[in-house]
């Protein structure tokens, strides 16, 4: 049962000694439901934000969050161009806990709108966090994953999905030469999100001004924060994609492009095993038959396989239209594990969808 917005201050109040709020009301992005959710202002001035979650999932979640959130110090999050939210208080409910944040305003990211100076900030926010040092992420005990082990966890995806039987042949055929092609692994491993999308972005009119959903923070392939921009106009995504080397300031990693690529075709993947997971038939006809539709186009393209350094394989209105609905590993979708080496524990999440 849901939490009224009068329910969820009153546990800020608990979460938070002092406390004292003056107005509440329900915090919803109309998307996945899977936290309660408030914002809150209180006698200070202050703007918070409550979330409870619903599922065992979403609790999962925001374990991991919160975690990833503490590792984050003032000097870690001074290095950044954009806000993170900062934990302020919890509190125990129902077998669950309501955290109280600090809200960050602003709208998530739409990807029709990433052009301009939205492209050059949305470039400099992954270029930024992927140069931060690895040393926070280590201390705190996160996953961290090599080259090697980005490498097994991609075959690890595909080998799951073909044994659902659901997995196009066509598919199976062209996802694994791209993971046995050596030459596309060759990459430094960074600082990632880990579960980035373009809902993670919160933004005003020309910039990102926050990024929320860090319970997937790790050490691992930067390929994978940058999967959503695919789903970008071809200007646009070639954009992202050079500011955000610019901000770098690394070497060049000539086959980036097409590991976010494959990782934006595997989260269709991954969400038919989460159906399977779940023994959800809705969701399980939901991801096959994006799975055919993207068969279907990149046999009506003659399109090069993933492995030849060739250029995207879809036209970006076609990977926006396919991915459009592909569901972002967000708050409430249980994270499929991938197999990837011995030092990695896979935590993987997304973004804050509140309803």
């Amino acid at each position: 049962m849901a939490r009224t917005p009068f329910t969820l201050a009153a546990l800020s109040t608990a979460a938070v000694p002092g406390l004292e709020v003056v107005a509440t009301r329900e915090h919803t992005t109309g998307e996945h439901g899977d936290y309660d959710a408030a914002t809150m202002r209180t006698a200070d001035g202050r703007e918070l934000i409550v979330r409870v979650p619903r599922t065992q999932a979403a609790e999962t979640e925001q374990a991991a969050d919160l975690i990833a959130l503490g590792a984050m110090t003032g000097g870690i999050r001074s290095r950044l161009p954009f806000e993170v939210p900062t934990p302020l208080g919890q509190a125990p409910y129902d077998g669950s806990r309501a955290v109280v944040y600090d809200f960050l305003p602003g709208r998530p990211l739409e990807l029709d709108r990433v052009h301009g100076e939205m492209a050059v900030s949305a470039g400099q926010a992954v270029a930024a966090i992927h140069s931060l040092p690895s040393g926070f992420v280590l201390d705190a005990g996160l996953p961290q994953q090599s080259a090697d082990d980005a490498q097994h966890a991609v075959m690890s995806v595909i080998d799951r999905a073909q044994a659902t039987g659901s997995l196009p042949a066509a598919l199976r055929t062209r996802w694994y030469q791209a993971a046995a092609d050596q030459a596309m692994w060759r990459f430094a491993p960074t600082v990632i999100n880990g579960a980035l999308s373009a809902d993670s972005l919160l933004v005003d009119d020309a910039a990102v001004r926050a990024v929320i959903g860090w319970s997937a923070l790790s050490i691992g392939d930067p390929a994978r924060d940058l999967a959503w921009v695919m789903g970008a106009q071809p200007e646009a995504a070639e954009a992202v994609f050079s500011w955000y080397e610019m901000g770098r300031q690394a070497s060049p990693d000539p086959r980036l492009q097409h590991r976010a690529l494959l990782h934006a075709e595997l989260d269709l993947a991954r969400w038919l095993l989460h159906g399977h997971e779940l023994h959800d038939q809705a969701i399980i006809a939901d991801a096959e038959a994006m799975l055919d539709t993207l068969v279907e186009r990149v046999h009506q393209n003659g399109v090069d396989p993933l492995e030849q350094a060739t250029g995207p394989v879809l036209d970006a209105a076609q990977v926006e239209q396919l991915l459009s609905d592909r569901p972002t590993h967000s708050a409430g979708l249980a994270p499929v594990e991938e197999e990837s080496g011995e030092n990695v524990e896979s935590q993987r999440s997304s973004n804050s969808d509140d309803e």
